[in-house]
């Protein structure tokens, strides 16, 4: 009997890109938090939101839930992220 192994790396190439300049700090910025909706992302988000506001001196936090953990975020809160200075996406159980 024979195994055939797959390699999953893409061969394709990759498009050229620039990162996104960074800012030098976040004190009255605006951060978006991404959350995948599960229940142990809820206390987390919450006390990185009380840290960034009054720690780094964040001026507005905004959390938004996607609707279906596994999936890409929704386009509504795609089109809402480029408002934000900052984002961060997480995960829970």
């Amino acid at each position: 009997m024979s195994m055939e192994v797959l390699d999953p790396t893409y061969g394709g190439g990759t498009a050229g890109f620039e990162p996104a300049a960074r800012i030098a700090s976040l004190e009255g910025k605006t951060v978006g938090l991404i959350s995948n909706g599960k229940k142990g992302t809820k206390p987390f988000f919450d006390a990185m939101e009380r840290v960034l506001k009054e720690e780094v001196g964040v001026g507005r936090v905004v959390l938004a839930v996607k609707g279906n953990y596994s999936a890409p975020a929704e386009p509504a809160i795609m089109a809402e992220a480029p408002e934000w200075d900052a984002a961060f996406a997480g995960i829970g159980d």
